[in-house]
């Protein structure tokens, strides 16, 4: 990957993170399912929400499961 690819990706990620941050209010489990659903990885959803990739898998699980069963 290229510097300038590598630069792009990350564009594309804040304009994503943007997008989610103007449903203001939203719980941090609703905004970590957003980015995931947007395709970031665990590990790069908690550099962006400030918290560990190992939490940001187990919402990510639970919150999918929940979805299933409705």
């Amino acid at each position: 990957m290229t510097a300038d690819d590598l630069v792009l990706q990350r564009l594309d990620e804040m304009v994503r993170l943007l997008a989610v941050i103007a449903k203001r209010g939203t719980r941090q489990s609703d905004l970590i399912l957003e980015l995931g659903d947007q395709g970031l990885s665990p590990k790069r959803i908690a550099e962006l929400v400030g918290t560990s990739a190992n939490a940001v898998s187990v919402t990510l699980h639970k919150m999918r499961k929940g979805k299933k069963q409705t």
